[in-house]
């Protein structure tokens, strides 16, 4: 071609491709080119919760929220227990699907933090830390960072028959608060023929964690992990044998019970509503539950946790579960979800929270909003675990131990205990599960 013909057929085109755009400029708008509204964006929350109540209660304010901020849909889901939820995250983290939320329990945090797959909430910001509860924002503050959002939390309490006491001519109004206390308590309940002159509660480590830390002692080295990687666990200590001599005790004067099993939680309350025990050491989240169930048989009290003797009250360790942000997600997303979790854990929803659970509300503004409507004044046995928790001296005791085989810890601790219960010397016991409890630390650490 020359460029005479050249020149000419480039004059075609450009005429063409004028045409063309002018026709379709001129084309009248079809149904099909309307504009597409956009999907809203999903936020995914895993949590452990399988009863009706409190996984209803996540579904509403997950409801609530999406419709305030269409152009998000937060959807929960339940993943099991709280060990299978932190193992179904770290699962879908590696695949690259993971979720936004995850609650975890606070003994895994450590877990949590090694594995690398969640961002501190306190990076992303935003947070009313001040409103929190001292006590309990404390325990997810790690080397001066909030890594996550206290929501579900709670502390063990004593619950008490009021008409047992009376029956063995104690004072139904002052319930023990010491372990010798509950000794001589139960002693009179005895000789007075008491039936069920005996104090319940479950086979679970997370006692033993709690009258460690209200003796002020720490349950591993290193400030209890808060101040460097923990290498030893404090199995061995004064403050150790003094709970597990008082545990053997009671139970030689047959005034300890429980169902045999470990970590039993519905069976140890069972043994007290059936009017088996007279005391009964459990989580303030079961108040709700145990007040219903004993509602008709008996008087309900709830006092402090008894102490070990000759010691100050330190306070407790929170327990329950917080909600941690994954990492890997875009900014918006991730602000969006910390948003969601702040609407979750506000004041007036940590008041129906607290109400329908027995849980802590974690927020200041919501106990002040508790004791203005008069709530602890209706329901007097509510404020015990408030009492205790606002009375709680924060340092390392109660902030908790941090440690990456916190899980298998818990097994030995109890393990131990039980050899104890069927007759194992208390030293020997403990020295072994030190053994055992360290070896399992070493392996952790090793691996990081």
């Amino acid at each position: 071609m020359n460029l005479k013909d050249m020149r000419k057929a480039l004059m075609v085109l450009a005429v063409l491709l004028l045409t063309l755009s002018v026709f379709v400029a001129c084309q009248p708008e079809t149904a099909d080119e309307e504009p597409v509204a956009q999907e809203p964006t999903e936020i995914q929350f895993w949590h452990a919760f399988s009863d009706a109540p409190r996984s209803g209660w996540i579904e509403d304010r997950a409801a609530e929220w999406s419709e305030m901020n269409p152009e998000f849909n937060v959807v929960t889901e339940r993943k099991g227990s709280y060990r299978e939820t932190l193992q179904a995250a770290a699962l879908a983290a590696r695949q690259g699907d993971a979720p936004h939320l995850v609650q975890l329990f606070e003994v895994g945090s450590q877990l949590a933090v090694d594995s690398g797959i969640f961002k501190p909430v306190g990076e992303v910001g935003g947070i009313p830390a001040d409103d929190y509860i001292e006590p309990v924002l404390n325990y997810y503050t790690i080397d001066g960072q909030i890594y996550s959002i206290p929501f579900n939390s709670s502390s063990p309490i004593l619950y008490y028959n009021k008409d047992k006491m009376e029956e063995a001519g104690l004072d139904p109004e002052n319930p023990p608060e010491t372990y010798g206390e509950v000794i001589a308590m139960l002693e009179q309940a005895q000789d007075a023929g008491v039936e069920g002159a005996k104090i319940g509660f479950n086979l679970h480590s997370w006692f033993f964690e709690q009258w460690m830390a209200q003796q002020g002692a720490m349950l591993v080295n290193n400030d209890n992990g808060r101040g460097g990687l923990a290498t030893e666990v404090n199995l061995t200590s004064e403050a150790a044998y003094n709970i597990v001599n008082w545990i053997d005790e009671l139970n030689q004067n047959d005034m300890y019970t429980y169902t045999g099993r470990l970590e039993d939680w519905s069976g140890s309350d069972a043994i007290f509503q059936e009017g088996e025990a007279m005391f009964h050491v459990t989580s303030t989240a079961d108040l709700g539950n145990i007040g219903s169930a004993v509602e008709g048989s008996f008087e309900l009290g709830t006092g402090l946790l008894p102490i070990a003797d000759g010691v100050e009250r330190n306070g407790v360790v929170i327990g329950g579960a917080s909600v941690w942000l994954l990492d890997g997600h875009p900014t918006r997303e991730l602000e969006a979800a910390r948003d969601f979790v702040l609407f979750m854990t506000n004041t007036e929803n940590m008041v129906t929270w607290h109400k329908l659970t027995g849980y802590y509300p974690v927020r200041n503004s919501s106990v002040d909003a508790l004791e203005a409507e008069g709530w602890f004044e209706e329901d007097p046995n509510a404020f015990t675990a408030f009492d205790q928790l606002l009375n709680t001296k924060p340092n390392s005791a109660t902030a908790g131990a941090l440690m990456g085989s916190f899980l298998e810890t818990r097994t030995i601790i109890e393990e131990a205990v039980q050899k104890v219960l069927q007759g194992t010397d208390v030293e020997e016991a403990m020295e072994e599960a030190k053994n055992l409890a360290d070896d399992r630390l070493e392996e952790y650490n090793s691996n990081l």
